[in-house]
């Protein structure tokens, strides 16, 4: 493979997907940026001979198939897919309705992989290819407040754990990158974030509260994603990138404590846990 390759990035019209779609265009690559509607692309990324705007509702696996041929059609293959498009359904996990729920694991588990099963065929063939999949440390650890959105990043994390095995056989690669907290517009409201639809008495002084709490930190986040991206594309241009990267500090002392959490766990209990096995084994 020629160090210039094709990346095809979702969620490229704002947040993170716009910097990676930058530093992929800076650094020589080709580039199909995709988005729910493309003139948005078009709009923060301008014209360039290597890209392409394309729609795409990755909900929507006929969409991604039409993307997919649109990208060939233009570069003749796909080498990088970067599954970044998702969006953020906050809240106490009796107030975030049965739809609010179906759609945050609908966008952010399903939907990426609607986008994959479209692009495999295209590195299979070419028995080549690198995809990279946007979790988060909430695919790491469970939190306060988000039980939707961690239970669809876990679901992203144990997805590509295992898909890596499938591909391998190919020369397809996989990285799955746990971002910490970047100043991206993930907690804009009316953009990727969506506060519970349902209220009941008992957490609502608590929803009060940690609304606020999320609407301070807004614009304060550490993480720089220009830096994130500008990694990324180098990242990929190694020999055998990570299968794992955590991005930010806090991501890996948040990957840290959780690595010490489960040791200590399965120590608590070793003698019980060892002594189940049938007394004739």
């Amino acid at each position: 493979m020629s160090d210039t390759k094709v990346w095809f990035i979702t969620g490229a019209a704002r947040g993170m997907g716009v910097d990676i779609a930058k530093a992929a265009l800076k650094a020589g690559h080709a580039v199909v940026a995709t988005a729910r509607d493309a003139q948005k692309v078009t709009d923060v990324l301008g014209e360039h001979p290597d890209l392409l705007a394309v729609s795409l509702d990755i909900t929507d696996e006929q969409a991604a198939q039409a993307a997919v041929v649109a990208a060939t059609d233009r570069f003749g293959r796909i080498d990088v897919l970067v599954n970044n498009a998702g969006n953020f359904y906050a809240g106490f996990f009796e107030e975030i309705s049965p739809a609010q729920f179906r759609q945050q694991i609908e966008t952010n588990f399903f939907g990426p992989l609607n986008v994959t099963r479209a692009v495999l065929p295209v590195m299979r063939a070419q028995r080549s290819g690198h995809v990279i999949t946007f979790s988060s440390t909430a695919g790491l650890v469970g939190q306060e407040f988000v039980a939707a959105y961690c239970a669809s990043k876990f679901a992203l994390e144990g997805w590509m754990e295992s898909l890596r095995f499938d591909l391998a056989p190919y020369g397809i690669q996989t990285t799955i990158v746990e971002p910490g907290f970047f100043r991206t517009e993930l907690l804009v409201e009316g953009s990727s974030t969506n506060w519970p639809e349902l209220s009941i008495d008992d957490y609502a002084p608590r929803t009060k509260d940690t609304i606020a709490g999320w609407r301070e930190m807004n614009g304060k986040q550490g993480g720089d994603p220009a830096k994130l991206a500008a990694a990324l594309i180098g990242l990929a241009a190694q020999d055998e990138p990570p299968l794992r990267w955590l991005a930010g500090a806090d991501a890996v002392q948040t990957a840290e404590q959780k690595a010490n959490d489960l040791l200590a766990q399965a120590d608590a209990y070793r003698d019980l846990s060892s002594s189940l096995d049938h007394d004739d084994a």
